[in-house]
């Protein structure tokens, strides 16, 4: 052990040793050395269980994060979600949710590979944690499937900002300069818009933002053409 360690371990000692109100002084030398000994086994499980709670704290985090994005999965997602319901249930506020579907991703991971795909969802999940505000809750749901619940949102704001989430990642083209003849891939992004209302859980509101979705690609569709 480094003198380091030691200094440390007597400080701890010392200082646990005042908090009991012990005074070794008065002891003799048995009692001394079996209370410095008590003493310090009682610092060492107490340094334990901080490292492990900051072990848990760390695999929980793991737990909760999506495998590729710095954004929570879907059990996490959902977790969070009733959290939300619960509070909005509670207070009597406005919740919302919008559910993304990503135009066109196969063809990117079919036209230049996973890792491009890979490297698309990293671009929508920053996108997504750059423009909506901390206290909402981003996740990525599955393949190219993504979830944002604006809590305390009104319903005009969670359109605009399904607008706006749209039209940034609408913007996102992937290409390779080394493979011309390769045409480009344009993203784009169908969002559905679903609004909490009372006696919903969460499997039903992330269900309704699925279906919004769909039809939101429908009318995307029949608008115009999606770029491929």
């Amino acid at each position: 052990m480094t003198e380091e360690f030691h200094q440390v371990s007597q400080d701890q000692r010392r200082a646990l040793l005042d908090i009991l109100g012990v005074d070794l002084d008065a002891l003799g030398l048995r009692e001394r050395a079996a209370l410095e000994a008590l003493s310090e086994e009682v610092i060492a499980l107490r340094n334990e269980a901080a490292r492990l709670r900051i072990e848990l704290s760390d695999a929980e985090l793991l737990a909760d994060n999506d495998a590729l994005c710095p954004i929570f999965n879907r059990r996490a997602f959902e977790r969070e979600v009733r959290r939300e319901i619960a509070l909005a249930d509670r207070f009597r506020t406005p919740l919302s949710l919008i559910f993304i579907d990503l135009d066109h991703f196969k063809k990117v991971n079919d036209a230049f590979g996973h890792a491009a795909g890979d490297d698309v969802l990293m671009r929508v999940s920053d996108i997504l944690l750059q423009n909506t505000r901390e206290t909402d809750i981003v996740g990525r749901l599955g393949g190219d499937e993504f979830g944002v619940v604006l809590a305390q949102a009104s319903h005009a704001d969670t359109i605009a900002k399904a607008a706006q989430l749209t039209t940034l990642i609408d913007q996102l083209v992937v290409c390779n300069g080394d493979a011309e003849h390769v045409a480009p891939v344009h993203i784009g992004a169908s969002c559905g818009i679903a609004k909490w209302q009372e006696g919903q859980g969460a499997d039903t509101l992330i269900a309704l933002g699925d279906q919004d979705m769909f039809a939101q690609k429908a009318r995307r569709k029949c608008a115009r053409p999606l770029h491929v």
